[in-house]
Parts: C-alpha cells; sequence; structure tokens
C-alpha cells in the first residue's frame, strides 16, 4: 500500500484544481478571448471610471479576464487574455504563477496591465516570457473613479488594476506571474 504525503496530497489537489476548472476559456478559441477582453474592459470603465484616463493615456494594455488561482500550502494561478493596442487585438497570452507558505483557498479576478510607454511595450512585446515583478504599479481602489493617471504614469512604466475579486483567498498580486504569447 503506498503511503500518501501531505507534499503528494498538496501537488495532486492543485494539480486537479487547475485542471479541472477551464477557466472559463478552455477551448482557446480566438473569437472567445476577443469577447470576453471586450467585456472585461467594459466592465472596467464602467465601474472604475478612473481607468478610461489610464487607458486613454497607455501604449497598449494586457487584459486577463479571468484568472483563477487555489490554494492549499502550495497554490497556483492560470488565465488567458489579449494584447489590446489601440482598438485592435494583436497577441494573446497566457499567465501563470506558483506559490508556497500558508494559504489556502481559491479566487478568481481579472487584470489589466497597462502599458503606459512604448518603450514598456516593447520590451513586454519582444520577450519570450515576460515575468512580472517589483516593476509594476499596483492602482487598486474599491473607488476606482480615484485614480489619476498623472501621478502614477510619471512613477511606473507598467500599471496593474486588479479586480471583480470572487472567492476566499486574500491578497491577489500578480508578483511572480508569468506572461506567456499564446496560439488559440
Amino acid at each position: 500500500m503506498a503511503k500518501l504525503t501531505r507534499r503528494a496530497f498538496g501537488a495532486g489537489l492543485l494539480g486537479t484544481s487547475l485542471a479541472a476548472c477551464s477557466n472559463g476559456i478552455g477551448n482557446g478559441n480566438a473569437s472567445v478571448i476577443d469577447a470576453r477582453v471586450a467585456s472585461t474592459l467594459s466592465f472596467m470603465t464602467d465601474n472604475y471610471p478612473g481607468t478610461k484616463s489610464l487607458r486613454e493615456r497607455s501604449s497598449g494594455m494586457l487584459v486577463m479576464p479571468l484568472v483563477t488561482g487555489v490554494g492549499l500550502g502550495l497554490g497556483g494561478s492560470y488565465g488567458r487574455g489579449a494584447l489590446v493596442v489601440g482598438e485592435s487585438v494583436v497577441d494573446y497570452y497566457s499567465v501563470a504563477s506558483g506559490s508556497a507558505g500558508l494559504q489556502i483557498g481559491a479566487q478568481q479576478y481579472s487584470h489589466v496591465l497597462f502599458f503606459m510607454t512604448p518603450e514598456a511595450l516593447m520590451d513586454f512585446r519582444s520577450s519570450p516570457g515576460w515575468s512580472a515583478g517589483g516593476n509594476i504599479e499596483y492602482a487598486i481602489n474599491d473607488q476606482g473613479e480615484t485614480l489619476r493617471a498623472e501621478t502614477i504614469t510619471s512613477l511606473s512604466p507598467v500599471i496593474a488594476v486588479i479586480f471583480a475579486q470572487a472567492g476566499l483567498r486574500i491578497g491577489a498580486t500578480l508578483e511572480g506571474s508569468k506572461y506567456t504569447r499564446i496560439i488559440p
């Protein structure tokens, strides 16, 4: 009889959870991703009017309509979305992250990365796998209308807005997340 360790159980639970949740974007269909990106941008600007200014001033936006994360000791998250430049989708990306530590629960959220300079957008697009780190400024606020692009853009070339959080896991962060170009 095989002995089941906590580590094996946690890894199995994490793998099963991430595989079981199709993240709403499981078929790889570009038109489905496009529709969800448009819906997410509409929701964001309707509910957080301050993001409209960020959108207008940005060189491009990476829109992740739904990211699902789970954790039980070991944790991870995954989502798919698109890079929007102007009003056009130019590429598709996935985001994945892993973590270890004291954690339990599951969470879903949307996020948009605003590339505020052409250089930041170029660095992202030319990278084979871009990792979010300490160079991102977070603009998270329950009253999104108080966001002001003038103040934030001078401080950081990449601004992350995380919204529409649902679930029991506290503290969504993008640090340690890796973005990879995909073909839907």
